[in-house]
């Protein structure tokens, strides 16, 4: 389970419990919550093999929106290690593009850039706010989120400004065919960072790829529609393994 920008593992803990029966391995980024960010680890890719260090032999990836784009790496990287992904609120390319229009201008992953160097906690607090507007729970999800980063260390500021070059510069559309495992990609219908129109382009990037909508969601769906989110990944989970396996 591989948290998002800014976050830590600790998000995990306002999900219901879909997961009896297995295992919970929740992984802290690079430089995020308990994580160490050594310099080596300056690109996508190693980011992935430290996420792999820490994972078991073999698993269901879930990566919510910049954990998706590591897992989605980590299964290119070991796809025998990866059972299934799930791509919570996760894209390929996260920037905008003249053949890639669902997604965020590069314009706004600047001002999260320039806002690190003078203002680090207030730019992480605007961006809490822009993962959960739109939502029909956006003040209830925006109070679990805030009290669930509460319980770990404050992210390091190299870590969160590569991880703003992660989510501008990586594409990894080219490469989707090559993942083979089961894929469930969640979206939201009022997700501002990832727009639900990427369903459909990773349809056709990603032949077999199940999608999911989740309505009146925003970029946090497994906090606003918990329920909904768990019987999703659940359903998927137990297609992909047995339990206690």
């Amino acid at each position: 389970m591989l948290h998002g920008w800014g976050m830590n593992s600790a998000v995990w803990d306002g999900c219901p419990d879909c997961w009896d029966g297995f295992a919970q391995h929740r992984i802290d980024l690079p430089g995020h919550g308990h994580s160490p960010f050594p310099p080596a680890l300056d690109n996508l890719w190693r980011w992935a093999d430290a996420c792999l260090e820490a994972a078991p032999e073999r698993a269901v990836w879930l990566g919510w929106s910049l954990g998706g784009l590591v897992a989605l790496a980590a299964a290119l990287r070991a796809p025998k290690r990866v059972a299934g992904l799930i791509l919570l609120t996760a894209t390929p390319r996260f920037v905008r593009a003249t053949d890639w229009t669902p997604a965020m201008e590069e314009s706004t992953l600047d001002q999260f850039h320039a806002g690190l160097t003078q203002d680090p906690k207030g730019t992480l607090e605007r961006f809490l706010a822009l993962q959960v507007r739109g939502s029909e729970a956006a003040r209830d999800t925006l109070r679990t989120l805030k009290q669930e980063l509460a319980q770990r260390p404050e992210p390091d500021p190299d870590a969160l400004s590569l991880g703003l070059d992660l989510l501008r510069d990586e594409d990894l559309r080219g490469q989707l065919p090559d993942i083979k495992c089961p894929a469930l990609w969640l979206f939201g219908s009022h997700d501002a960072l990832v727009p639900q129109g990427v369903a459909e382009r990773v349809e056709l990037l990603m032949p077999g790829a199940r999608t999911h909508i989740v309505q009146r969601a925003a970029h946090a769906p497994h906090l606003s529609h918990p329920g909904e989110t768990a019987s999703l990944i659940r359903s998927f989970v137990d297609a992909c393994v047995e339990p206690d396996a």
